[in-house]
């Protein structure tokens, strides 16, 4: 490509070069548009103009790298949407999927069906912050706190809180442990934790298997052992009335019923499909403690 390539051809090359690698030609457009720092619609309107070959030739690096690796776009612009804003992502955080928007979506309007209640919630396995700072920007009146056992999630996290001006406290600790410390009592625990089996990682596109942290992906126990874990250390943190929010893997609903129960047998556990028409949340109102 020469110094007078256009955008189009540029996005045409890119586009046939990803196809021909057996990868998404769309990508090429999010690449195109982070690389020229342009809107969608400036984009769309820009297609006949010139690129400047040394955008190209980032761009091009990009594409080969994407092609041949796998790397996720959004380690290679920086940041991923979720709930109409931008996050910060890297290596070290799980990538945020639309599905969790409906998880957020979910914990928003249990809380608001409370009558604006000044409840607290709990985020347990935070990663990047999105649910955490979703909910302390949709909810301003909650108290929000979030954990993650690994500090450089949470580096991450209190990044895009900083970024995004979300009043969120972040704790250091294995699921609901340093909640437990603080003496924390919550009306919801809400949690995107790691439930797929180490078994099922040969399933996995590259792209999330090499990219995103195992800690964020893999559990023991069949998927199941981070669910157990934060279920059982509920009873000391979860309030009368409290809501247990869970994102799941679409065969474990039945499992994850029997789990709650086992704890807390007269609450009310629900599974709610996402947009794919596949079970991706669990929902337990608790009415009784052990």
């Amino acid at each position: 490509m020469t110094q007078s390539t256009k955008q189009f051809e540029v996005l045409r090359w890119a586009s046939l070069f990803l196809e021909k690698h057996d990868r998404e030609p769309r990508v090429a457009e999010i690449l195109l548009q982070h690389h020229l720092h342009v809107t969608r619609s400036q984009f769309f309107m820009l297609m006949q103009d010139p690129i400047p070959q040394d955008i190209v030739n980032r761009f091009q690096a990009d594409i080969e790298k994407h092609a041949e690796t796998g790397i996720p776009v959004q380690h290679l612009t920086g940041f991923e949407s979720f709930y109409g804003r931008d996050f910060t992502v890297n290596k070290h955080v799980l990538i945020p999927r639309p599905e969790t928007e409906e998880l957020v979506q979910h914990v928003i309007q249990h809380a608001e069906n409370r009558d604006n209640e000044r409840l607290t919630i709990v985020d347990i396995g935070t990663g990047s912050g999105v649910i955490a700072i979703t909910l302390a920007l949709e909810l301003p009146h909650a108290t929000i706190y979030a954990t993650d056992i690994s500090k450089y999630a949470l580096m991450v996290a209190k990044q895009n809180a900083e970024k995004l001006q979300a009043n969120v406290t972040f704790l250091q600790g294995d699921f609901l442990q340093p909640v437990i410390g603080e003496g924390i009592q919550a009306d919801i625990i809400v949690s995107n934790p790691p439930y797929i089996a180490k078994a099922d990682a040969h399933s996995l596109s590259d792209t999330v298997k090499n990219f995103d942290p195992e800690l964020a992906l893999f559990a023991e126990n069949n998927g199941l052992a981070a669910y157990q874990k934060i279920i059982g250390q509920a009873p000391k943190v979860i309030r009368k009335r409290g809501l247990l929010a869970f994102e799941i893997g679409h065969e474990q609903s039945e499992t994850m019923h029997k789990l709650i129960h086992e704890v807390f047998p007269k609450s009310n556990v629900t599974t709610i499909q996402d947009i794919n028409k596949k079970d991706r949340i669990v929902s337990a109102e608790i009415n009784n403690k052990l």
